[in-house]
């Protein structure tokens, strides 16, 4: 089993930043890739950016230039994912989710709150 816990999610006001981050542990033998989702109310969830095991990076047209996705491998048995997110607006508030691909299984964290105030 694999497990993801989500931090650093908050109220912020817009042109502000926030980093979020993911502790993904357990039985983590091979990691395909790593995400961070968002699910605004009403709306359905959606990529925000992912990386691969290769390093590869995909974001969001959305995201593009203003989150950063990156990632810290294997310190003291745990994975780290990091979405820097700056210039923040009123539109990326949603609940941001991480989700990791771990032997070719999907798995989900349960969310962080990301507010942004006009």
């Amino acid at each position: 089993q694999v497990q993801l816990v989500e931090s650093g999610g908050g109220l912020v006001q817009a042109g502000g930043s926030l980093r979020l981050s993911c502790a993904a542990s357990g039985r983590i033998f091979v990691i395909n890739s790593m995400g961070w989702y968002r699910q605004a109310p009403g709306k359905q969830r959606e990529l925000v950016a992912d990386i691969t095991a290769g390093g590869s990076r995909t974001y969001a047209d959305s995201a593009k230039g203003r989150f950063t996705i990156s990632r810290d491998n294997a310190k003291n048995a745990m994975y780290l994912l990091y979405l820097q997110m700056n210039s923040l607006k009123p539109e990326d508030t949603a609940v941001y989710y991480c989700k990791g691909v771990v032997g070719g299984f999907v798995y989900w964290g349960k969310g962080t709150q990301v507010t942004v105030s006009s």
